[in-house]
């Protein structure tokens, strides 16, 4: 690649368009072209475009590097290198390119290397011969993931004189919302921390985490931008949330003042590291690697790492440009504790999990009424007191769009059934009743302990659960049936087990799935008929042993939604 003289006159001939003929193109392509020269000349046989796709934030730094590159007047194999600068969400990016066929970008730029090696694999993974093939390079630029808020909303959780911790975000009593992590690195650094402070070793999500997730997860916004806007537009008891240290320095320039604050968690936090990744397909035009190895150097010279310092950002080992303070610019320049970025199989995991977790449920709770769930268990409460609490716990995380009824059941309960409908299936937040349908649910659980008597109708309830929620099958939502039981089937007039099984595989249809998630309380619960059960349906059985194991089980229960009955 050779360098042209710009003094060096007549030897590039340049277009002159209309402006108003420009502004078309550019806004056709939907890219931003940051030099458009000639096609023809004693140096220049066409063009060679190099497309480059970058997380918003860093866009204007980009082109600045790309002004100076074109400045050199680049040409290889007798082309002129003409950049194309793309501004796409490191999300969108990585959805599109692992199976992208039609003009890939040479060059990407996410902020998170999350992506880039998540990209990396599922392009191996899924991609034809023609698929691109990515190689992560070095990092450019680097700012740390911290919570934000507005002053008054912070300075409630101990800032700035107590370090906001990450336990604040996963705390109930704390206003707090989530970007989206599928379409948001926000979303997605802040799953890895909470994961690392809730997940177990093996990476599968303690009940803390899922019940955290559902809890964050309700008031889950699609960007950053809409939590930044509540707060810049005034809203001083908006939620805190989580951004990059630079665009919470980014948002109060663009306001003119200080509106947001962040903290920095004592138990240290993700780093935004923007890696640049190279893109490369065997069918690429020739010279596009030539072309991407010159405007790297472009990318890495001292005059764009100090145009990404004037943009706010840190050094790629996390030094931040001098005098910002907490009274400016609500930054600080202090050394962070980086945590480990998750690698491309966490990332996987977390997404799995949010996806289970976000997914809108249609469920129905059938709890057991029988005479032996009065007794106590190790806390003092009774059987059918621990599992209502358990249950209301799980209600109280899921969103107002989920549906969700009640039954209650033991012998001849409402002849000539087993089981009672205490509340039907629906939305908990529809009115039903002159109250909301949680309101209901909960009056309904409330009243189990004055039902219980008679004996356990598992199998008559189990199957009579099932086709209810078959019959009533959503295919927008995950239908399912949570049972909770501490006996056996002792109703001799009911189905038989072997009967009940042969029917529920019988009546299974995949196009419609309802696993049932069946729930034995104490060593007295049947597991060899709940399993059983459980697999006819491709659900899964628990057994809960003491109080507080019943909450766990329902919420790992929530967690594998996404995957029932596969799993």
């Amino acid at each position: 690649m050779s360098a042209r003289n710009p003094d060096r006159p007549g030897r590039l001939r340049r277009v002159i368009l209309p402006l108003g003929a420009l502004l078309g193109v550019i806004a056709a392509a939907g890219v931003t072209v940051v030099a458009l020269r000639a096609t023809s000349g004693p140096e220049c046989k066409g063009t060679l475009p190099l497309k480059i796709a970058v997380t918003p934030a860093i866009e204007e730094v980009v082109r600045g590097a790309a002004d100076d590159y074109q400045a050199t007047q680049p040409i290889v194999d007798g082309k002129c290198v003409q950049v194309q600068v793309e501004a796409r969400g490191a999300a969108d990016v990585a959805n599109d390119l692992p199976t992208a066929q039609i003009n890939p970008p040479a060059l990407w730029v996410p902020d998170s290397s999350m992506w880039a090696a998540e990209t990396q694999r599922q392009a191996g993974d899924e991609g034809g011969e023609d698929a691109p093939r990515l190689e992560i390079h070095d990092p450019l630029a680097g700012s740390p993931l911290v919570i934000a808020g507005s002053e008054g909303a912070m300075t409630a959780l101990g800032w700035p004189i107590t370090p906001v911790s990450w336990a604040k975000v996963v705390d109930p009593r704390v206003p707090v919302t989530l970007s989206d992590p599928t379409t948001s690195t926000e979303g997605l650094a802040t799953l890895a921390v909470i994961r690392a402070q809730l997940g177990n070793p093996d990476g599968t999500p303690k009940p803390e985490l899922i019940g955290a997730l559902l809890r964050v997860g309700r008031n889950a916004l699609p960007s950053v931008r809409d939590a930044f806007g509540k707060v810049v537009q005034g809203a001083d008891n908006a939620p805190v949330f989580t951004a990059s240290e630079q665009s919470v320095l980014a948002a109060n320039r663009t306001a003119g003042s200080r509106r947001v604050v962040a903290s920095y968690p004592k138990e240290g936090t993700v780093s935004f590291d923007y890696p640049l990744v190279r893109v490369s397909r065997s069918s690429e035009q020739a010279g596009t690697a030539q072309a991407a190895t010159g405007f790297e150097q472009a990318l890495r010279t001292g005059r764009t790492a100090q145009r990404f310092a004037e943009a706010g950002f840190r050094t790629p080992d996390g030094k931040a440009p001098g005098g910002w303070t907490n009274e400016e610019q609500g930054v600080r320049g202090d050394d962070v504790a980086v945590l480990k970025t998750p690698d491309p199989d966490q990332v996987s995991e977390l997404l799995r999990t949010w996806g289970a977790v976000s997914l809108d449920t249609r469920l129905l709770a059938v709890l057991d009424v029988s005479g032996s769930m009065a007794e106590k268990m190790s806390n003092g409460q009774t059987r059918v007191e621990a599992a209502r609490e358990a249950a209301l716990t799980a209600l109280g995380m899921l969103p107002d769009t989920s549906e969700i009824g009640l039954w209650a059941f033991s012998t001849n309960k409402k002849p000539p059934n087993d089981w009672i409908e205490l509340v039907p299936v629906g939305p908990l937040g529809e009115p039903i009743g002159g109250a909301p349908r949680r309101v209901q649910l909960q009056k309904g659980a409330g009243n189990l302990p004055a039902l219980v008597g008679g004996g356990t109708a598992l199998n008559e309830t189990a199957l009579a659960a099932f086709r209810h929620v078959q019959r009533t099958y959503d295919p927008s939502k995950i239908n399912s049936v949570t049972l909770i039981t501490d006996g056996s089937n002792d109703d001799i007039s009911s189905i038989d087990l072997p009967g009940l099984l042969a029917t529920l595989r019988q009546e299974a249809d995949p196009s419609r799935p309802v696993p049932m998630i069946m729930v034995g309380l104490g060593a007295d619960a049947d597991m060899d008929a709940l399993r059983q059960i459980a697999e006819a349906t491709g659900g899964k059985a628990y057994q809960a042993m003491e109080p507080e194991d019943i909450r766990g089980v329902l919420l790992d229960g929530i967690s594998q939604r996404r995957c029932r009955p596969n799993c």
